[in-house]
């Protein structure tokens, strides 16, 4: 059953003209002829969990919001800059009129009268779809003072980041958003209490406020019923790594993993599955053996060991080098901490040498234990959770693909699939044909750089 993609290509969808024949904006009416707490009733009932990464329950964080006449806001967030994840641009791009009813709708239940959409600036395209829908939406009466002849006001302003992931961490988000460095904030107070402009604040994802309008449409309780008890609704997916229809797939939740893996066209011919990080780079990685077995569901992989997170289904087959694609990720998240946080300031900086000595054939044994006691040092002693980002994929390659590790210590002669993952620059900046030559077990450094030339990117 297709709720976000129903009819996602179709010609014009990102004008109001045809958003509005296809019934769009009959939810916002609907919502404005029930009192804000009937909406958010409605909300609670659906079950829908935040589908940004913490899978939080939507109704309950706007039940957090203190009533009252005050200055309170809403603020969805479409950075979206988690690697492998890639679901809200297509929602901006094709269907924005869907995600500013849900961002209407859900002022409403909350009785918030000022909304942003704070979007990651290399989405410059999808920005300007974005501005044209919301002007054309504040032409037609849905975006002012007492809109469609109702009691509600609402404003609503895009702003566009500067492409740092930590913003998409949402205080982050909101210094961000008030013009400042963006950077995590303590918690508490949380957003609720105390958020954008010291206001109590809403935040949520593209995709569950763009859920909003088809839970109003269906009824709460009818919209519980998709998915599993836990884990309601359906889910957008992006699926990329090695699969033949990489993509973004709408799946009832609970959906079996086998499932979603045929839907993708499967693994390239002659490969076998080796791994899958099953919700964005910072989900721990689960082998084969395990995700098989899986749903695709909040619970079920969150007893696995990993999170379903952003639903950034990354999928690795047998010519994948674990060590090297952890060097890849160490390098992502050492790159982008905002060195606010000692623990992850530094640890992330370790991490990736120790990562990179090893790749390069000049570990040692006791590397191992010292990457798992450097992760624990990080995990849940930073003021947001970059730093668990960085120390989970670590401790996850090592438990599951430990032999891998040990196989490139002290021998200077990695697997012969590792080159697939890419040229040494690729790999990591400024890296030599030397230090490639034992990357590679090349014998000198002349064939290195000649091998190089013919590796593939990921």
């Amino acid at each position: 059953m297709k709720i976000l993609f129903d009819r996602i290509d179709e010609p014009g969808l990102n004008t109001l003209e045809v958003y509005e024949r296809r019934g769009g904006y009959e939810s916002l009416r609907r919502a404005l002829r029930m009192a804000p707490d009937e909406v958010l009733k409605q909300l609670v009932n659906s079950g829908i969990r935040g589908r940004g990464g913490a899978g939080f329950r939507m109704g309950q964080k706007i039940s957090f919001l203190p009533h009252g006449d005050m200055d309170k806001y809403l603020v969805c967030n479409a950075d979206e800059s988690e690697p492998g994840t890639f679901k809200d641009r297509e929602i901006m791009q094709k269907n924005p009129h869907m995600l500013i009813e849900g961002i209407l709708i859900a002022s409403w239940a909350g009785e918030i009268s000022r909304t942003f959409l704070y979007i990651r600036g290399e989405y410059a395209h999808q920005a300007d779809i974005l501005e044209a829908a919301i002007a054309e939406a504040r032409d037609a009466g849905y975006i002012g003072e007492k809109i469609l002849g109702s009691d509600h006001s609402v404003s609503l302003v895009l702003h566009r980041g500067a492409g740092a992931y930590i913003c998409g961490e949402e205080t982050g988000l909101l210094d961000s958003l008030e013009g400042k460095r963006g950077n995590p904030r303590l918690k508490p107070p949380f957003p609720a209490i105390e958020g954008l402009y010291h206001g109590p604040t809403l935040i949520n994802n593209v995709e569950t406020l763009a859920t909003v309008p088809a839970i109003i449409r269906m009824g709460g309780e009818d919209y519980a019923k998709l998915g599993t008890e836990t884990s309601t609704g359906t889910k957008l997916v992006s699926i990329s790594g090695d699969v033949q229809k990489p993509g973004n797939y709408e799946i009832p939740l609970g959906t079996p993993f086998k499932k979603l893996l045929e839907l993708a066209g499967g693994v390239p011919e002659g490969r076998t599955l080796k791994a899958v990080i099953p919700g964005g780079s910072s989900a721990p990685v689960l082998p084969a053996s395990i995700m098989n077995e899986l749903t695709m569901d909040y619970d079920a992989i969150a007893k696995a060991g990993s999170m379903l997170g952003s639903g950034a289904v990354i999928v690795m087959d047998d010519s994948r080098s674990m060590v090297h694609s952890l060097l890849r990720l160490s390098y992502f998240y050492m790159h982008e901490s905002c060195g606010q946080c000692t623990p992850c300031r530094e640890g992330t900086g370790w991490l990736y040498r120790m990562v990179e000595r090893i790749a390069n054939g000049e570990g040692r044994m006791q590397d191992i234990d010292l990457l798992n006691s450097v992760s624990d040092n990080i995990q849940g002693r930073t003021i947001c959770a970059l730093g668990d980002a960085a120390a989970m994929p670590v401790r996850a390659m090592i438990k599951h693909f430990k032999d891998e590790f040990i196989a490139l210590i002290g021998k200077a002669k990695p697997p012969v699939h590792a080159g697939k993952l890419g040229s040494a620059d690729s790999v990591h900046p400024g890296q030599t044909p030397a230090a490639a030559t034992l990357q590679y077990g090349m014998a000198t450094a002349a064939d290195a750089s000649a091998a190089l030339k013919q590796t593939v990117k990921p």
